[in-house]
């Protein structure tokens, strides 16, 4: 069974810069294509970055250039690298892991920018 551990969240000021990371665990880390999602209140849990298991990767458009999504395969560890957040960056930050019609997601952490 996977185990996805996140963290890396907390309160930041606008413009900051805040690292999460996700620890993989209970099964082989390099055959997941790895996502981060986010989710308030109200809304749909939507996708923010993902990686594929050679590498590549794509960002929701409002993320583009200011978030950065890699991964440490002997780490077993996927991270997202968030600069120059925004208050409506604020959300809970899902780590998840696909394997063909498989997802696994993990606890969830919470980012706070405050404005």
């Amino acid at each position: 069974q996977v185990q996805l551990v996140e963290s890396g969240g907390g309160l930041v000021q606008a413009g900051g810069s805040r690292r999460l990371s996700c620890v993989c665990s209970g099964s082989i880390f390099s055959i997941y294509t790895m996502g981060w999602y986010r989710q308030t209140p109200g809304k749909q849990r939507e996708l923010v970055a993902r990686i594929t298991t050679i590498g590549n990767t794509d960002y929701t458009d409002s993320v583009k250039g200011r978030f950065t999504i890699s991964r440490d395969t002997a780490k077993n560890t996927v991270y997202l690298q968030m600069n120059s957040l925004k208050p409506e960056d604020t959300a809970a930050y899902y780590c998840a892991a696909d394997y063909r019609a498989y997802r696994y997601w993990g606890q969830g952490t919470q980012v706070t920018v405050s404005s």
